[in-house]
């Protein structure tokens, strides 16, 4: 169960199930789409996601080769979930840097002894 955790609470793999949450995109679009992330990073977790089942991978003959991602039914039904989560951050989004700030300040290395 953590493994499966750790997958989709990674942050990449929320990130692009994300931008396919509402249609297909290449490789390309997905790296332009998901700001960060290095090509060796995005391989590395559509890999995972499909070894997973959650997305697809459909390589169409054509030259250049065109090789298209797309969420599975199993990771559509991750969409609630996230759209949840991310509701919650961004309701509880000020209360936490607040206590952030709070904590960092009263845990300095200058405040301690």
């Amino acid at each position: 169960m953590l493994r499966i955790l750790a997958l989709i609470g990674d942050k990449w793999s929320i990130l692009v199930i994300g931008q396919l949450r509402e249609r297909t995109l290449r490789f390309g679009e997905l790296h332009r789409a998901v700001r960060g992330i290095s090509q060796r990073m995005l391989t590395l977790t559509l890999r995972h996601l499909e070894r997973d089942g959650l997305l697809t991978r459909t390589v169409h003959p054509s030259v250049p080769p065109r090789v298209d991602y797309a969420l599975t039914p199993l990771g559509s039904t991750l969409l609630d979930s996230m759209v949840g989560l991310g509701e919650w951050a961004t309701t509880h989004r000020q209360e936490i840097n607040h206590n952030r700030r709070r904590y960092e300040a009263t845990h300095s290395p200058r405040s301690q002894p």
